[in-house]
């Protein structure tokens, strides 16, 4: 399954995550699927400095604003079956 992972490299970073694929992957999977009522910047996994940058691209409509996006729609996913 391709998530693309590679474009989250830079959001990572930039969230103050580790950037490495598998350590994303384990991101997604492990916040996924985020309740639909849920807004991403105030999901409970987010420290508040976290929250705001994603707030403020998202609102800006910013660079990043096309990356969080995708992260949004990753969370939204179901998370793959084991195995």
């Amino acid at each position: 399954m391709d998530l693309s992972v590679h474009r989250f490299r830079e959001l990572f970073a930039q969230l103050g995550l580790p950037r490495d694929e598998q350590t994303i992957r384990q991101f997604i999977a492990a916040h996924s699927p985020l309740a639909a009522d849920i807004v991403l910047a105030d999901a409970p996994f987010w420290t508040a400095s976290q929250a705001a940058f994603l707030c403020e691209e998202i609102s800006r409509d910013a660079d990043w604003a096309e990356l969080v996006d995708q992260l949004n729609a990753a969370l939204r996913q179901p998370s793959p079956a084991p195995g």
